[in-house]
C-alpha cells in the first residue's frame, strides 16, 4: 500500500513539473530586467525621474532633506555618512563614526562618548562616561 502511494506521489509531481516547464517555455514571455518592472517596459521611452536618491549637477535640488548632498550621483548625508562625512568623498578613517559632519572616536571623544551627541562632564573611556579604572 505505502509503494502504491509512492508511485503515485511520484506520477504527480513529475506530471505537474512537466506542464509547468511546457507552459514557461510555449508562453515565450520576455522576462524584464532585474530593474525594471514589467509595467516600465510597456510604457514607451519617456525618461524615468530621478529616484529620492539619485541626483546629478543639473538636479542638485533632488536632495531634498536637510543635511543631504549631490554626491557622484548620490544623495548622502553628509552628517552622519561615514563615506561622506561633512562633504563628498571625505571618508572617516576605521574605527572612527561621523556625528555632525565630523569624524570622532566614540571611545574617547568626550562631546560624542558612546554615541553621538553624549556628552560626558570630565572624561570618556571605552565609550563611557567618567569610567572607572
Amino acid at each position: 500500500m505505502a509503494n502504491a502511494a509512492f508511485l503515485l506521489l511520484i506520477t504527480v509531481l513529475a506530471t505537474t513539473s512537466g506542464i509547468a516547464s511546457a507552459t514557461a517555455a510555449s508562453s515565450g514571455a520576455q522576462w524584464p530586467s532585474a530593474r525594471r518592472s514589467r509595467f516600465l517596459l510597456a510604457g514607451g521611452a519617456a525618461p524615468l525621474p530621478l529616484s529620492a536618491y539619485e541626483c546629478s549637477k543639473k538636479s542638485a535640488e533632488a536632495c531634498l532633506a536637510t543635511g543631504t548632498t549631490c554626491c557622484s550621483g548620490q544623495c548622502v548625508d553628509t552628517v552622519a555618512s561615514a563615506q561622506h562625512c561633512g562633504g563628498c568623498n571625505k571618508a572617516c578613517k576605521h574605527g572612527r563614526t561621523c556625528c555632525g559632519g565630523r569624524c570622532v572616536d566614540l571611545l574617547s571623544d568626550k562631546k560624542n562618548c558612546g554615541t553621538c551627541s553624549n556628552r560626558c562632564s570630565s572624561k570618556c573611556s571605552y565609550g563611557f562616561c567618567d569610567y572607572a579604572q
